[in-house]
């Protein structure tokens, strides 16, 4: 396999093309961010390439897709050698698997024992599904008034869409806005936020109660929670880079260009906002290839924020899924949303929430009691010094 000539197509605006961008560079493998770096033919190929992926006209390198996945807008690793790769957990796994990598930097996957393997996987589904949720509501709710996103969008863009930039921006902030109920962040009956057009201000929903305190409580805790730990090490897990640091990364480093979300992040949590800076820039400090890592105390208090917040909404997504199913429901994730089909009602730290069914959820959830049914007594020994006594992670209710 070449090793030049991958693209990595994607957005910066996307946290997960940034925990993509970060991983690439802390394994070394040299890429092109693709618009925003390419002209318009080559975009103009790339975009074909992705279009014929989606509908299986190119094959799938990797992961093995299933019945309950869906294709992203971004990101995608492209290889010159015909490589099509997706989803960035699972392009976290390809690279440590791929040969030409392989002894230029630790794995990002910890093989050092299976109780540290899945805290590392946790962290990073938690991040990947709530997380998403936070750092999106921080855009376009806590820095609504202040960010460029759209115009950013548009800049990246540029050689694809010419002189439409203006319209690019403003429609793609639109967009995002309609997108957050979606999202989970619902705003109260008659929130409004002064100087904003009615198309960004933050939308309620009819019988969807509000979640914005929810959302913002639970950030300020996971901000707690990553300052204590980085004010003693590196890295979440100790002195070496995974795959739990790309996920935390990729979402709050979306927010480092939210001007009133990142200033949030620096004064509730400065060390977290440096270590996301550095990482930004692509440097890794106090990185060691042979750096320990492991689970202990310090550790602790954000597992338990995970078990508090990821996991019950894992839960209850998956009851829901299984009653839709069972009454012959089809059409799951955004589409059944806008439709106003396969909803359900919950509770998250004792406050209410309405969302739609996620099949992508479905999927990571099942992947994580799957792994937690695989740890031996020993790993889960280890695990129950650091996780709350009620976690929840080992079973479905």
């Amino acid at each position: 396999m070449a090793e030049s000539g991958w693209v990595l197509y994607g957005s910066a605006l996307s946290p997960f093309t940034l925990k993509v961008a970060a991983l690439c560079r802390y394994k070394g493998l040299a890429f092109r961010l693709l618009p925003e770096e390419g002209g318009t033919l080559e975009n103009l190929r790339v975009q074909i390439r992705r279009a014929w992926l989606v509908r299986k006209r190119l094959p799938l390198t990797w992961p093995v897709m299933t019945d309950l996945d869906e294709f992203p807008l971004v990101p995608f690793l492209f290889g010159a050698a015909g490589e099509n790769i997706y989803d960035s957990s699972a392009i976290a796994v390809w690279l440590d698997r791929f040969p030409p990598l392989r002894g230029r930097a630790a794995p990002v996957v910890p093989t050092e024992d299976p109780a540290t393997r899945f805290a590392a996987w946790l962290i990073d589904e938690y991040a990947d599904e709530y997380g998403l949720y936070m750092v999106h509501h921080n855009r376009w709710k806590v820095a609504a008034g202040d960010n460029d996103a759209g115009k950013r969008l548009a800049r990246e863009m540029r050689s694809l869409v010419g002189a439409a930039q203006p319209l690019v921006a403003r429609a793609f902030s639109a967009r995002q806005v309609r997108r957050l109920p979606y999202l989970f962040s619902v705003a109260p009956e008659g929130l409004r936020i002064p100087g904003l057009p009615d198309r960004l201000q933050p939308p309620a929903r009819t019988e969807f109660p509000a979640t914005h305190d929810l959302l913002e409580d639970s950030f300020a805790r996971l901000l707690d929670a990553l300052e204590t730990i980085l004010r003693h090490r590196p890295f979440l897990l100790g002195h070496r880079f995974t795959v739990a640091d790309a996920s935390i990364y990729g979402q709050l480093g979306m927010n480092l260009t939210d001007p009133s979300a990142a200033a949030w992040i620096e004064t509730r949590a400065p060390t977290v906002h440096g270590w996301l800076e550095q990482i930004h820039r692509g440097r890794f400090p106090g990185n060691r290839a042979d750096g320990a890592i492991g689970i202990d105390r310090m550790t602790a208090p954000l597992l338990s924020e995970i078990c508090r917040t990821y996991v019950p909404l894992m839960k209850q997504n998956l009851a829901a899924y299984r009653r839709c199913r069972e009454q012959g429901e089809t059409l799951f994730n955004e589409a059944a949303f806008n439709k106003g089909r396969s909803l359900y009602s919950g509770i998250i730290d004792g406050r209410p929430f309405r969302s739609v069914v996620k099949t992508f959820q479905v999927k990571t959830w099942l992947d994580m009691r799957r792994r937690w049914a695989a740890l031996d007594a020993d790993a889960r020994r280890i695990l129950a010094d650091v996780l709350p006594p009620d976690h929840g992670l080992d079973r479905d209710d």
